[in-house]
């Protein structure tokens, strides 16, 4: 018992397959993911660099200079070390702005990155649950075959005992070849599904089924965080726009330059002019551009012409959002009479076929209504679960449509 208990904390929990849960964290992991993280970090230390770059400023410098004719102001060589302190005192406000719009951008790229992990959550449980409706058709499509297999050899001994008919046997099967490609077919999108999700979670995997999605039923309206990155995206193209008609306004500079200068004359008649000397400089500095022929205005239009253009975008998509989320709900009511009528229609198949599969092996039926009967009884079992599957969907799609993280309501 302890050997086998050893074995089980040995093997892999992944040759157990992967549930909803466990794909959904697998995606985070998606390089698209990787790549927006990326940008994110780049943004932050680019926003940190001009932060740097309003801090004041200090430069140390060295020249050395030799003449081919020496003067009594010019010394045959001289060597000069100076430091200087700059500061950006005001520039008409660019500075906040700046920062406000660096801030915004960081936001909404964060918003961003939510809804791509969640984008991808959505995207995964849609092709969990279309994995599992597509098992349980091939589920239904090999009980089929199976049937269809004993009822060959069922006919086949009443062929050769002369009480049926060489057509009767070759019906069955002509339905056994088609049902078999069409198990085929199943088997290839099931491929599909499994090449699809392991191209979103960057692995091989196995499929698990058991996970549900719970029923979201806050009435709570928040934003979908592509939503909110627009709105900081807004923000940021506003505080922009904002720092470009700072160009209308003064700039004011502090500057403090200190020097020590090292004279050095050859000729003994300037001997006396070869003191060496310090020096320093302090400035306070005012520029203000008065007129550069519309150059800011039109590039002040231009910034804000994009934050309208964006606004109206972002106004579109709020709009088309909520459109989104009801459209969801509807389609999650549709989806639960959708689970009604599968049920009803199960047991109706069920019941049509117990009946017709009496007859038939007494007889008073042809074969043609017996397989009918029966593709009806396996048809209505998976029309069932994709029915139930595709709720789940419907489910997802309203946790995503709300605004809420996809994966907390995962089970």
């Amino acid at each position: 018992m302890k050997k086998v208990f050893i074995f089980l904390l040995i093997v892999p929990f992944s040759l157990f397959g992967e549930n909803l849960a466990q794909l959904i964290e697998l995606s985070k992991n998606n390089k698209m993911i990787d790549s927006s993280r990326i940008n994110i970090e780049s943004t932050k230390e680019e926003y940190k660099s001009v932060q740097n770059s309003y801090l004041p400023e200090v430069k140390l410098g060295a020249n050395y200079q030799r003449t081919n004719k020496e003067t009594s102001s010019v010394p045959d060589n001289r060597t000069t070390v100076q430091g200087s302190v700059d500061y950006v005192i005001y520039d008409g406000g660019k500075k906040y702005d700046t920062f406000d719009s660096y801030e915004a951008t960081i936001k909404s790229q964060n918003n961003s990155l939510q809804n791509q992990k969640n984008e991808l959550a959505l995207e995964v449980t849609n092709y969990y649950y279309e994995y599992l409706s597509l098992e349980a058709q091939k589920e239904a499509k090999i009980k089929e075959i199976e049937q269809l297999r004993a009822q060959y050899n069922r006919l086949k001994r009443f062929l050769d005992a002369g009480t049926t008919t060489e057509d009767e046997v070759q019906k069955i099967i002509s339905r056994g070849e088609s049902a078999n490609v069409d198990l085929h077919e199943i088997e290839l999108d099931i491929q599909t599904i499994i090449h699809n999700l392991e191209y979103v979670v960057g692995k091989s995997v196995t499929i698990q089924k058991g996970s549900i999605v719970e029923e979201y039923t806050s009435n709570e309206k928040k934003l979908r965080a592509d939503i909110k990155a627009l709105e900081f995206e807004l923000e940021s193209l506003l505080a922009t726009a904002k720092g470009v008609k700072s160009g209308y306004l003064p700039d004011l500079t502090f500057n403090d330059t200190y020097a020590k200068n090292d004279l050095n004359y050859k000729k003994g008649a300037f001997d006396g002019n070869s003191d060496d000397y310090d020096q320093n400089i302090a400035s306070l500095n005012m520029s203000w551009k008065i007129f550069d022929f519309g150059a800011t205005s039109r590039e002040y239009q231009a910034a804000y012409k994009k934050y309208l253009s964006l606004r109206s975008q972002y106004e579109y998509e709020k709009n088309k959002a909520d459109v989104d989320l009801k459209l969801a709900l509807k389609a999650y009511k549709i989806g639960k009479l959708k689970i009604k009528s599968a049920q009803a229609g199960l047991k109706a198949a069920n019941s049509a076929y117990d009946v017709i599969k009496s007859k038939y092996q007494n007889g008073l039926v042809d074969n043609v209504a017996y397989l009918e009967a029966l593709s009806e009884k396996y048809d209505a079992q998976s029309v069932l679960k994709m029915a139930q599957y595709d709720l789940e969907v419907k489910k997802a799609n309203i946790i995503y449509y709300s605004g809420e993280k996809l994966e907390e309501f995962v089970k």
